[in-house]
């Protein structure tokens, strides 16, 4: 999982990720990654429009935000 986000932390990359909070329950966050230490990570969250930081052992899944380009007709 760490590889993961040091290799979207060097693309600069928004990501969508499912969390394990402290208190047992399950998050859904949009994040942008902005530092990773040994066993933490500090990100810009969408949802609460403040920088976070999570353990990398709470994430259960990251998926990157694509965003679809329109067809210009």
């Amino acid at each position: 999982m760490r590889a993961q986000l040091v290799k979207l932390l060097e693309r600069n990359q928004v990501i969508e990720m499912m969390y394990i909070a402290k208190n047992g329950e399950i998050s859904k966050r949009r994040i942008k990654v902005t530092k990773i230490t040994d066993d933490s990570f500090s990100a810009y969250c969408f949802l609460k429009h403040a920088t976070r930081t999570f353990i990398i052992e709470n994430v259960l899944v990251i998926v990157p935000v694509i965003r679809k380009e329109r067809e210009v007709i």
